[in-house]
């Protein structure tokens, strides 16, 4: 695979480093659980046999899917114009089981964003839909050890604008440390969860020490640590992946 986990600090340019000048915004697919859709009220569920199909469609086009913390490192470099970011939130055990397989098949990497105070538990955020089951820490061992990155999604999946100061330190710090320990590896990406964020979250997680982060639809925020990201779903074929590849928003500040 042509991602390797990431066992230290890298030499490689920070995102966010003063002076970067911003530049045509990088592309970063937002993914969530890769199983069967028939019960999907929330639409975070693409059928393996879908997934198969958008990272063939990527490839074909010569465009390569990685982890985010290599694409913002190649474009610090003023390269990776061929490369777009794969992020997979809230670490679904079927991550390992039905979507790596076909990364792998298709020489891509990504990033999976997961809640170290769930691990084995399941996505009991989502009251409507089906319990859909966590990764454990083994399985996030396993996607570790095939070159995946592996980013913090907080604690355990609370809207971080409205936690306190004291939880808010929690959720953004202890789940830096716990999965650090987990993997023996720096973590370097983080994931609001509900894709929400306001500056007091984004200067938190920041100063937390994480070099970018994730988020939905960040209008004013769009920064490194607060990068925007396209929705990818079932119905994404062909046609609507070639749109929403074009319709890019504005350069974002330190990418």
């Amino acid at each position: 695979m042509p991602v390797s986990a990431d066992r230290g600090p890298s030499a490689a340019p920070r995102p966010d480093m003063p002076g970067h000048r911003p530049g045509p915004p990088p592309w970063v697919a937002m993914y969530h659980s890769v199983d069967d859709c028939s019960h999907d009220p929330y639409r975070v569920t693409v059928s393996p046999r879908r997934l198969d199909r958008q990272l063939g469609w990527l490839r074909r086009r010569g465009l390569r899917g990685v982890g985010v913390r290599e694409l913002l490192a190649a474009r610090a470099r003023g390269e990776g114009m061929d490369l777009v970011g794969l992020t997979f939130d809230d670490g679904y055990a079927d991550f390992v089981t039905h979507a790596l397989p076909l990364l792998l098949r298709h020489g891509c990497g990504a990033t999976v964003f997961v809640l170290p105070g769930r691990l084995g538990g399941d996505n009991a955020w989502d009251p409507s839909g089906p319990r859909k089951p966590l990764l454990s820490a083994e399985g996030i061992r396993q996607a570790a050890a095939e070159g995946v990155e592996i980013g913090s999604h907080g604690l355990t999946h609370l809207d971080l604008t409205r936690a306190d100061d004291a939880l808010l330190r929690a959720e953004v710090r202890d789940s830096r440390a716990l999965l650090h320990d987990l993997t023996g590896a720096h973590v370097h990406g983080f994931c609001y969860p509900y894709g929400k964020a306001d500056r007091r979250v984004v200067d938190a997680v920041r100063e937390a020490g994480y070099s970018y982060a994730c988020a939905t639809d960040p209008d004013d925020l769009a920064s490194s640590h607060a990068l925007p990201r396209v929705h990818v779903g079932e119905q994404d074929r062909a046609w609507r992946l070639r749109l929403k590849l074009r319709l890019r928003r504005r350069p974002v500040e330190g990418v």
